[in-house]
Order: C-alpha cells, then structure tokens, then sequence
C-alpha cells in the first residue's frame, strides 16, 4: 500500500469517525427526550392533569420545552411555551430573593426583630410576646403554625397584604420561635409587606421592577389582577375522578407566597439564574448562591434536607435544590442540579402532587437513571373514595325520597292517618330529632376536630369538588332522613 493510499484511508476512517460521533450523542439525547415524553404522557394520563408544561435547562441552554395537554379543556386551547400557569409556593424563591436585595443594599438585616418593619405585629408563645426575626420567616422557624393558611382572607383590595397579615394578630405560635421547622405559607406574606415597608412601594411592583424585569421575566406577573393576557391557563381541581374547572375566590394578600404567574419561556430565564449565568442577568450570582444556603441551626426538615430562602436544600451524594408549589388549582415544581448544571421546571393546571412526582421523574431520567414509578396523588385516592361513598348516600338519598312520597301518596289518598302522639312517641322524636342533630354537627366540626384546626371553606376551596358534593349530600340524606322519620313516627297505617 503506498503512502498516499495510507494517508487516504486514515482521512477517510478519521472522517468516518467524526461523522457518525456526533449521531451516536444525538441518538442516545433521543432516546432520553423519548423516554421523557412517554413519562410524562403516562403521568399525565394517570394524574388528569389537563395541561402540563415542561422545562429542562442544561449548563445555561434551554434543552428541553414542550407543552402536552390543554390550557382550557372547553377550547381545546394546547398547552405552548406562552401559556401562563400560577405557581404556587415556587412563589416563595422570588419574595426570599427580594430580601436578600434589600439586605445587600443596606436597608434590612435578617436578624432583624420583624416588628422593626411591623411594629403592631405582636406574636406570643403561651401567652408571652415573642421577638420573631426576618430569618426565621424565611426559614419557616418563626413559630407561626401551619394551619394558618386558613385564616388568610378573600380579597381583592389593595391593602389584602396587610389583612392578611393581620389575621396573626388572633393566633398564637406554636412553638419558641427558632426552634423547630414547621411550613406556613403566611411566613411569606410578612416578608412582603416587610418588603413594601422597606421599599415603599407595593409588592407587586417591586418584585416587577426589582426581579423580573432585570432577569428577563417580561411575559410574568405578580397576582392575578396583573394579568391582562390571553394565554392564561384555566385551573382545575379533581373531582368526581376526573378534572373538574374550577375558579377559586382571590387572595391577593397570599401573593407573596404563591401567586407569581409565569410561562415556560420566563421560568427557563429564571432557572438559569438559579444555576450560576450571573454574566447574563444584573442579578449578581453571589446573592442567587446566599438564597440557597439553608438553615443549618434546627433539625432537617426531611432526610438530609434544610430549608433555604423559598428553597429547600437537599445534600446527600449529590445536591439537590428545589420546591413545589400548589394553588387551588395549579402547580408546579422546580428542582435543580448545581454541580451539573441542570434544572428542570414543570408547571400544569392542576392542584396535584403529580406535578412534583413527574418533576423528579424527569431529573432522574435526565441523569440516566431507570424509574418505575406510576404516582397516584393523594387527592386522587381521597376523590376516588368519596365518590364512592357519595354515591352510596346519594342512593340511600333516593330510597328516603321514595319512601317519603310514598308516605305522602298514603295520606293523600287516606291510607295513613295522623297518629295521637303519646309518650313513646314524643320520646322516639326526641331520640330521632337528637340523632339527625349529632349527624349534622358531626359533619361540621370534623374538619376542625380531625384535621388539624381546618374549616368546610378551606376545604371547598382546596380539596377535590367531590368533598363538597359529599358534604351537600350528606347534609341532604341526614334532613330527609329526618323527615322521614317524622313521618313515620307521626302517622300511621289506616284500620
């Protein structure tokens, strides 16, 4: 073989090399997209979830962004990369990094005792004041119990904040504050008007000019009343086993904690961010680092993880950062790998676990790693229970109206007369008119008694729609069921 002929087939074996080199990557990045798409159609198809929108990022690009599903079931509007989502707690990252401004700019510290900002917000731990600091209600080690949230007020004014705010006013702590963790959303809506005292200027507009504008964030609002656009996503809730529209009332002093409205387009911005491209955004990337370093002085709130500024900070053989967000009837989560640089984000138009659960599907997809895991949400299987149940009394609910007519055809018609009352009568009314009354209370208080201090309007408002089908139902059963006992008791059958 001559030397030239060598030398040819070397170029044309190094060429061969470098040709199909990068089809071998491409195919392999395929067949992970591949098994990412057929997970989260999977997911979805199990969960219900109307419509989901998907983020990966990887060492500062956008590589992965697909819609899947509808943002309105009725329109058959699909879900795109404009399609605006409320995020739910994921809010929180944005309110703790706008503390984290003000601080860095000499305005706050976190050590600071909050009623320098709030003077009337007085918090007592068994009947004592307690000096409650900036850091604990970023923390969620203020003291202020989880269950909170229910107190927080329908409203649409513009000073919602501090009403809601104010609803601490009337309960007490929990606990010494710094001592423990324990989640409230409401932490969060303190350090928005902490935010507004300081800044001097509303929330929303701060976190517009402040956040979202210097990182791009130009299709994103802060509450709903921002929000004049066409690409909003309608919400849903389960119910009944399937979604279910629904529009819950507004809660515009929760913003701070849970009403950041953002598209695919603004949160692969927002990701990058989280990851380290400070070259890019005037955010400066030593501030995004001190966001994520948690709190260190209680226990892990989880198994090796803390909570950060609106993160929570997972450290085993890899680091993780992330959080999920739930709303009445959206959802999201975020989850980030800082040492690979990956991020990824998933928003849907549903109040459900899944969301978390496809999220951290999809990282450990993207890492390589097998999964097998179909995740039916809790709201799902408590749906799938009371639609049963409420089945069940809806037709012994049609027995008793049978019955009664029934009845009602036999007076019509002379068959049943009244009957005398007498001794043992008055006492069987008594007996039945005290049963009904202890079913009925039964029902009312449960939600107080058995779930932790939460109310019947809590949980229309959250909970799946059959909760309330099968509160009216059993209302319903429960009075005629009464009135059948009435009638029972106070006729009788004709000689």
């Amino acid at each position: 073989m001559t030397l030239f002929m060598k030398k040819s087939v070397m170029m044309t074996v190094i060429l061969l090399f470098f040709t199909f080199t990068p089809e071998f990557g491409h195919a392999a990045s395929n067949d992970t997209i591949s098994k990412i798409d057929q997970f989260i159609k999977e997911q979805q198809t199990t969960s219900k979830i109307p419509g989901i929108s998907v983020i990966i990022v990887n060492k500062g690009e956008t590589v992965y962004q697909r819609g899947f599903g509808f943002a309105d079931t009725k329109t058959k509007t699909p879900v795109t990369s404009d399609t605006l989502f409320e995020l739910g707690s994921t809010s929180k990252a944005f309110t703790g990094l706008a503390i984290l401004q003000l601080e860095k700019q000499g305005l706050l510290k976190r050590s600071d005792d909050v009623r320098k900002y709030i003077p009337w917000l007085s918090l007592a731990y068994k009947g004592e004041d307690r000096a409650v600091t900036i850091q604990q209600l970023l923390s969620h080690t203020s003291g202020i119990p989880s269950n909170s949230i229910t107190q927080i007020p329908e409203s649409t004014a513009d000073n919602a904040l501090e009403l809601t705010v104010k609803t601490l006013l009337d309960q007490s702590l929990n606990r010494q504050p710094g001592s423990s963790f324990e989640y409230a959303t409401i932490n969060y809506d303190v350090l928005g008007l902490v935010i507004e005292q300081v800044a001097k200027q509303p929330f929303d507009q701060y976190i517009q000019q402040k956040i979202l504008q210097p990182v791009g964030m130009n299709q994103s609002f802060v509450g709903t009343h921002q929000v004049h656009s066409t690409h909003m996503a309608s919400g849903y809730k389960i119910g009944l086993m399937r979604e279910q529209r629904y529009i819950p009332p507004i809660y515009r002093g929760n913003i701070p904690a849970g009403y950041i409205i953002s598209n695919a387009n603004d949160i692969a911005r927002w990701l990058k961010l989280q990851l380290g491209n400070s070259d890019i955004y005037s955010i400066s990337n030593n501030l995004i680092q001190e966001s994520h370093t948690p709190d260190l002085t209680v226990e892990p709130f989880d198994t090796n993880t803390y909570y950060a500024n609106g993160w929570a900070v997972k450290k085993d053989t890899k680091s993780y950062i992330y959080h999920a967000g739930e709303n009445p009837t959206f959802s999201s989560y975020f989850i980030m790998q800082p040492d690979e640089q990956i991020g990824v984000a998933i928003l849907a138009n549903m109040n459900t676990s899944s969301t978390t659960a496809i999220g951290q599907g999809v990282m450990d997809l993207w890492e390589g790693k097998t999964i097998d895991m179909q995740h039916i949400s809790s709201y799902q299987k408590l749906d799938k229970i009371v639609t049963i149940i409420c089945a069940i009394i809806i037709a012994i609910s049609i027995i008793f109206c049978y019955l009664f007519v029934q009845n009602i055809r036999s007076l019509y018609k002379k068959q049943r007369i009244m009957a005398k009352l007498n001794y043992k009568k008055i006492l069987l009314l008594s007996a039945h008119i005290i049963l009904v009354a202890t079913m009925l209370t039964a029902i009312f208080i449960t939600p107080n008694t058995v779930l932790g201090g939460l109310n019947w309007t809590f949980i229309k408002v959250w909970a799946p729609t059959s909760i309330t089908l099968l509160l009216y139902s059993s209302i319903s059963a429960s009075l005629l069921y009464l009135l059948l006992g009435f009638m029972m008791i106070g006729t009788k059958r004709k000689n």
